[in-house]
């Protein structure tokens, strides 16, 4: 049947009404398609919100479609919205923060124009590698299998992530012997690459003379060798650090950091507009200093963080800060061990930047007491409408969200929102 597709949803598939045979109105949600695209469409399963839809062919494309610019796009599983404009792109991530907040039932709320990160930007990506008998195949997984796509290269990674690439594959091609598969962590940090590689079985001293020698012709500053959970150093000849205003914290291998320093740079602009005059800020789930090291320069900074590798990295960056930065360190599980509202009342203002299932127990807490203002910094739109709701409920206002988008062409979104009590 042929259809025209009306909007995006909140994975990026398109959207278009129908009505089934007996007259009942559906949505249908078709990936690789946008608003104004006209489309033959072949129906599948039932899901959730409507009916699955497979693109048989563009009977005429949207005006605003443009030419992906990835070579296996639509086998790769990631970037599934390259075909969008730049404007459209943007449009649909400030649209997924709002009608994500309609779902809570929090509306009229500024949201901002969408900070989109340009291609060639991401500072960190996970490929994947499997051993076969002709080879090596390094790249991602094709959307929703574990079948890989092999890539030679990547529009929106670092060109020096990218030129890691073909040795990379050759080094695997001996540590693989034609079997198996590995998980590869490149990270571009600001004292040089950082490498982590995910493999089942222990290092042996052959891989280990390998990879030196691979690392030293790509001068990669640290590797490690992440058997089952188990990590071993195979070389540091730099310690990674990633710098937050001007002071380095040691980035653990694999730890947390932001997608790129284009999204880091909106984000950390957001959160300390969002903070202005305020004097002693808590920074809960601080990490290695993100917003911690900035928010310290002139205030009272406490910075709260349950992961012991990153409150050691955090440590370190305060102690050689000390003379410019007023920063205070405390390692605590705040998921079961929330900061109390009394504590909390000590402070002007809340920095708050949870893992993707949101912070349930401490935004309760925030909601009991009388912090004059909560910044709320989140990587999934949904638990961020859900904590929302809980602090809007309990008198909080939400004066403004600014989108962040940091994996481009993808339906993911940061956010930073500024509640005002």
């Amino acid at each position: 049947m042929t259809l025209t597709i009306e909007t995006l949803g909140g994975r990026g598939d398109g959207i278009a009404a129908h009505r089934l045979e007996d007259g009942t109105p559906v949505s249908v949600f078709v990936p690789g398609t946008m608003p104004g695209d006209r489309a033959d469409v072949r129906l599948g399963a039932h899901r959730r919100f409507g009916v699955e839809g497979s693109l048989v062919r563009l009977v005429m494309p949207s005006p605003d479609r443009r030419r992906p610019p990835c070579a296996v796009f639509g086998m790769c599983g990631g970037c599934q919205l390259q075909f969008l404009d730049d404007t459209c792109y943007a449009a649909f991530l400030a649209d997924r923060v709002r009608d994500t907040l309609q779902h809570q039932g929090i509306s009229g709320v500024p949201v901002r124009a969408a900070a989109v990160s340009p291609p060639a930007s991401r500072r960190r990506i996970s490929l994947k590698a499997e051993g076969r008998d002709e080879g090596v195949r390094l790249g991602f997984n094709a959307r929703g299998s574990h079948r890989l796509v092999d890539i030679t290269a990547c529009p929106v990674a670092r060109d020096s992530l990218v030129a890691l690439f073909p040795g990379l594959r050759d080094t695997l091609a001996v540590l693989l012997a034609g079997r198996g598969r590995a998980g590869i962590i490149l990270t571009a940090t600001d004292s040089g690459m950082d490498v982590l590689l995910d493999m089942d079985r222990a290092a042996t001293l052959q891989d280990r003379d390998i990879l030196t020698d691979w690392a030293g012709t790509n001068d990669i500053a640290a590797l490690h060798w992440r058997d089952r959970g188990l990590m071993d150093p195979i070389l540091i000849r730099r310690q990674p650090v990633m710098r937050f205003d001007g002071v380095p914290s040691a980035l653990p291998p694999g730890g947390f950091l932001q997608a790129t320093a284009e999204g880091e740079r909106a984000l950390r602009d957001a959160v300390l507009s969002a903070v202005e005059g305020s004097r002693r800020i808590v920074d809960l789930f601080a990490g290695i200093g993100t917003f911690s090291l900035p928010l310290a320069r002139g205030r009272a900074v406490l910075a709260v963080e349950g992961d012991g590798a990153a409150v050691t990295a955090l440590r370190g960056a305060a102690g050689a800060a000390a003379s410019t930065h007023r920063l205070t360190v405390e390692h605590r599980d705040l998921f079961r061990r929330p900061l109390t509202a009394d504590v909390l009342a000590r402070f002007d203002a809340v920095v708050l930047d949870p893992p993707r299932a949101g912070a349930a127990a401490q935004v309760a807490e925030l909601s009991a007491g009388t912090v004059p203002r909560v910044v709320s910094v989140s990587c999934n739109p949904a638990t961020f409408a859900r904590d929302a709701r809980i602090l809007i409920d309990s008198g909080y206002h939400l004066h403004w969200v600014q989108p962040v988008g940091q994996f481009l062409w993808s339906s993911h979104v940061e956010l930073v929102g500024l509640f005002l009590r």
